[in-house]
């Protein structure tokens, strides 16, 4: 299957079911939306570090720790106090929706995805991009917004942050001729996702660690991802 001048539908397909397979294997959560088209979707709960994020979600993660240092506390200890333990920034909890979708105009897949707190509120862009920013080699506010944006979902017709496709074909283009040279198989989405997923905190199956390391440093990403 050629697919050094991009992905075709039919290909992101295929792939994405060699990835069901796998996943069913492995239970890591993966599975298959049919609507007008289909597409991978995953659901998480994880932590995120949001030094830099608005003040609302700060205290919500001031919450969250109190909260759980509460519950670990001995009534009877008066020394103990709710909330001493916890970081100055501690890490929110939040659930994490993520759907892999192919795009035409790119021949690309692309990662649409969403986060909440426990208490349902949606997390910003400004919180989403405090959480990237130190995954990237260049940090410029236009790194960022060529990173990540927040666009309507294309088959549900509601707001997701989106990992641009921009860069895509450049950072795959060498791993799948280099796969072509030595007539070697790979699938370009679980390729793809062992890149672009670390930067928000989804660790695909069957990570290649030196895959990752050499396509993210074409992408700029940081290489201990």
């Amino acid at each position: 299957m050629k697919m050094i001048s991009g992905l075709d539908e039919d290909s992101f397909v295929a792939c994405c079911r060699l990835v069901l397979q796998k996943s069913e294997e492995l239970r890591d959560g993966w599975r298959w939306e049919q609507g007008s088209e289909g597409y991978l979707r995953k659901t998480v709960l994880h932590s995120v570090s949001i030094q830099e994020a608005e003040n609302s979600e700060r205290e919500i993660a001031h919450k969250e720790c109190q909260s759980s240092e509460a519950v670990l506390l001995d009534d009877e200890d008066d020394d103990n106090v709710a909330g001493a333990n916890c970081p100055a920034d501690p890490p929110l909890w939040v659930h994490s929706e993520f759907h892999v979708l192919f795009s035409s105009s790119y021949r690309t897949p692309v990662m649409f995805f969403r986060s909440n707190t426990l208490e349902g509120r949606a997390l910003s862009l400004d919180a989403m991009w405090s959480f990237i920013k130190p995954k990237l080699k260049s940090s410029s506010e236009e790194d960022l917004l060529s990173t990540v944006t927040q666009q309507e979902h294309p088959l549900l017709g509601q707001t997701f942050f989106m990992l641009h496709p921009c860069k895509t074909n450049t950072f795959m283009r060498p791993v799948l001729q280099a796969a072509q040279r030595e007539n070697r198989a790979v699938n370009y989405v679980l390729t793809w996702l062992s890149v672009v997923g670390p930067l928000v905190d989804l660790f695909p199956i069957l990570l290649c660690s030196r895959t990752r390391a050499s396509v993210s440093e074409r992408l700029g990403f940081q290489p201990t991802l």
